[in-house]
């Protein structure tokens, strides 16, 4: 394993910056403390250009490399920030203090892991040309990766190719995974609002049971997996919410179901929402009932680039060694708005291993700080090895 020395010197230094902003999660767009934290950190450790409020509320921080004056090359890297509406339940020290709110999806530690790679980077320099690091807002749901692709960041700060990276629970300790093209999937999100006839629930031949209605629309739609989309191709339809009544003795005039649904292709994407239509519609009609679909396109397929993705595996086999890099690894239903910046510049997605821990977006879930030398040696290596001079 080729661990930078200094790096895991600063291990303990980095854990400690982690499980501070573990302890203060913050939401979406709304993650002012830890953007600050961001923002100050980069100040002192001599980047030449800390931008703040790209996206509402990125963080942009400039490194520029001694090698090589004059070389105009220019890579970002990318980590995210906020954290999930979920309550903790590690019982850690540095639990959130924060109600309601906890970082279960490990965005602390990739936001210290980057501060790392970019104290490291800013006090060698031993490249050529420019290292950008990103700190993302919103990426739970806010497309907080579209916002600062739609601000422009690409172009103001000349980036040419970007690299984003994500823990992985259940894959070893500091092992790394990623593949070409479709890494994870798009996701879309359902709003279904079904209109029936409230009653008394001692009556319901004289009603129209929503509740009943929408238990039959959640059955009907897995036909569509299961029956319309081809089995070689991948597709997830979840209902993940069903909000109905108000007391037990009635039967409900409305209900509403929401949740989900993800495809690595967009002729999948496009069947999977022409069928919803048809299955949610001819579902509620057949009880006597109506129900409406809203469906709303959000994130693309985050879709690796050939050269990016051989580059980014042999960096990381320059740290964890080959055996321990997998480069053909299937791809994932879970979403990223990484997808945007992969759609506006060449760049890479890879996993990496956070050991046998509870799953993301448990409330159970800790990043592993043991995984911190590893992460942060993988950005240093990949900026001097993509701008060697």
């Amino acid at each position: 394993m080729a661990i930078i020395n200094r790096i895991g010197d600063m291990q303990p230094e980095i854990a400690a910056w982690r499980q501070d902003i573990h302890a203060h999660p913050e939401l979406q767009f709304d993650v002012h403390r830890t953007a600050g934290v961001v923002a100050e950190k980069l100040k002192a450790f001599g980047c030449d250009e800390v931008a703040t409020g790209i996206g509402r509320t990125g963080v942009v921080g400039v490194i520029k490399g001694k090698k090589g004056q004059g070389s105009t090359r220019v890579i970002g890297l990318r980590a995210d920030m906020d954290a999930l509406p979920i309550t903790e339940i590690t019982g850690l020290p540095y639990a959130s203090t924060n109600p309601g709110k906890m970082h279960a999806c490990g965005h602390d530690g990739h936001t210290a892991m980057l501060l790392g790679a970019a104290k490291y980077l800013a006090e060698t320099r031993n490249f050529a040309g420019t290292a950008i690091v990103i700190f993302q807002p919103a990426e739970e749901g806010g497309g907080g990766g579209r916002e600062m692709v739609k601000e422009g960041m690409m172009d103001r700060f000349g980036i040419e190719e970007v690299y984003g990276m994500h823990n992985y629970p259940g894959l070893p300790l500091g092992d790394f995974a990623i593949r070409s093209g479709p890494m994870m999937a798009s996701a879309d999100r359902l709003y279904i609002d079904i209109e029936g006839l409230g009653g008394h629930a001692a009556r319901p031949h004289v009603s129209i049971d929503t509740v009943l209605v929408g238990a039959q629309i959640i059955n009907q739609i897995q036909s569509i997996v299961a029956r319309n989309v081809d089995p070689l191709e991948s597709a997830v339809i979840s209902i993940t919410q069903f909000h109905a009544g108000t007391a037990d003795n009635i039967i409900p005039q409305t209900a509403r179901l929401s949740g989900t649904a993800r495809t690595l292709d967009p002729n999948v994407r496009d069947l999977v929402e022409k069928r919803l239509f048809e299955v949610i519609e001819g579902t509620a009609k057949l009880y006597g009932a109506t129900a409406k679909l809203v469906y709303k396109r959000d994130y693309p397929v985050t879709r690796n680039h050939e050269r990016q993705t051989a580059f980014a595996a042999e960096v990381a086999r320059e740290v964890v060694g080959k055996d321990r890099v997998d480069d053909q690894v299937p791809p994932v239903m879970g979403a990223e708005d990484f997808s945007y910046m992969l759609e506006a510049r060449p760049g890479a997605f890879i996993f990496v291993g956070n050991g046998d821990t509870a799953g993301l977006h448990h409330p159970a879930y800790n990043f592993n700080d043991e995984l911190i030398p590893v992460g942060s040696s993988y950005w240093v290596k990949l900026v001097e090895t993509a701008m060697r001079g």
